[in-house]
């Protein structure tokens, strides 16, 4: 793909969100793309790293006189760097009244959000940007890969856009950034603990998260591993899918489940350094789950929505991969990462239905083929298609 800009399906919400509030944050992973989408979508307003040391110390120690440098507002990157910036930005913009003002962008939802709620709450338009997803790079005419070559790349900006191996990439990424995060934040001893804890959540994405059993295998407490864990989900590298509370007369189970926002670091992470690899690994269904659930979430984040998604799973062993609850309906969707269609799919989907009855919204199966199709009962969506289906649950 060409270093050109890719339309990020967040742009229509930026605007709307520049037009309603004085302070537009755009949060998301490092090397999503946020500063790129500042930029692009306001280029008249100056532009300020608060990674540049300079920078940073002018906004520490001089907080009136450095915003005082930009009348008409600005572009603030990595501006959870500064917190003490946050409550002068406050003032400037309660003194104006004027909306889109200050566009701040940050990788880490600590001290973000935490400063966030208390200087500019109710000032503030909040967006998430992730990694591309599927759709996006389609509409820009990305090159037609493979269902395995979709999920082993992965969805960060420069892999698409560099001439880099991913494999390459994501090294790379994992010291740079996510490692250095954590010694931020943490100040992390033990780094070969992290990164077996990286390892660790790898090979257990798409399954029920237990912190004493990845503590365990990875030498360390438990609180340990949840604030280990909770850096890793502030820095939206992984993220949890809870499970629904409907029980439908049932004992569920109450533990959320562990995945990944982009599976070319989860394939990284799995030790997995191609496509042909992937294409015979065990944990190719996970993956696959993985993919399409991040996908999803996505989709909803780029609409300014929280995603409404879910899993359900009782004791008893019937488990639905997805909810998506929208307008008082629970649609379940089975993920499956074969290319043909099979009976098996649709089981546990159809004893679901049953069980929910009035609140069950019309099945959803996505599989690894192409083919869509309806059945009796079932919406069937091959991988390419996912995307649609949020906008079909809304029509």
């Amino acid at each position: 793909m060409s270093s050109g800009f890719v339309k990020r399906s967040v742009g229509d919400v930026l605007m709307r969100l520049h037009k309603s509030f004085p302070v537009i944050g755009i949060t998301g992973p490092r090397q999503a793309g946020k500063t790129t989408l500042a930029r692009q979508s306001f280029p008249e307003k100056p532009y300020v790293t608060l990674e540049d040391p300079d920078q940073l110390d002018f906004a520490r120690t001089d907080p009136r006189r450095f915003l005082a440098q930009f009348p008409d507002g600005a572009i603030f990157d990595e501006v959870q760097r500064c917190p003490e910036l946050f409550s002068y930005i406050q003032g400037v913009v309660d003194e104006n009244q004027v909306m889109g003002e200050f566009i701040l962008t940050g990788s880490q939802q600590f001290g973000f959000r935490e400063h966030v709620s208390q200087s500019l709450a109710g000032r503030i338009g909040m967006l998430h940007l992730l990694p591309f997803s599927s759709q996006e790079l389609r509409l820009h005419g990305g090159a037609e890969r493979s269902l395995d070559e979709t999920m082993f790349r992965g969805f960060y900006p420069p892999v698409h856009h560099r001439t880099v191996l991913p494999s390459d990439w994501y090294a790379s990424y994992v010291q740079t950034y996510v490692e250095r995060d954590v010694q931020q934040v943490l100040h992390v001893k033990e780094m070969n603990n992290f990164r077996l804890l990286l390892k660790l959540c790898a090979g257990r994405a798409g399954q029920l998260l237990n912190l004493s059993g990845i503590g365990n295998d990875a030498g360390v407490s438990h609180n340990t591993i949840k604030e280990w864990l909770s850096v890793l989900e502030a820095s939206y590298i992984t993220f949890r899918l809870q499970p629904h509370y409907q029980n439908f007369s049932k004992r569920l189970i109450k533990s959320p489940k562990l995945y990944f926002y982009d599976t070319g670091l989860l394939c990284w992470l799995l030790g997995i350094r191609s496509a042909d690899q992937l294409a015979v690994h065990a944990m190719r269904g996970a993956i696959f789950e993985n993919y399409v659930i991040a996908e999803l979430a996505k989709h909803y984040y780029s609409t300014g929505d929280i995603p409404p998604l879910y899993f359900w799973r009782d004791q008893s062993g019937l488990e639905i991969d997805l909810i998506i609850e929208d307008a008082g309906k629970l649609t379940p969707v089975e993920i499956k990462s074969g290319q043909t269609l099979v009976a098996d799919f649709f089981k546990g989907l159809n004893r679901w239905t049953t069980l929910a009855g009035d609140t069950a919204g019309d099945p959803v199966l996505i599989y690894g083929g192409q083919a869509d199709q309806q059945r009796t009962g079932a919406h069937i969506y091959g991988w390419q298609s996912m995307a649609d289906i949020p906008s079909r649950l809304e029509s």
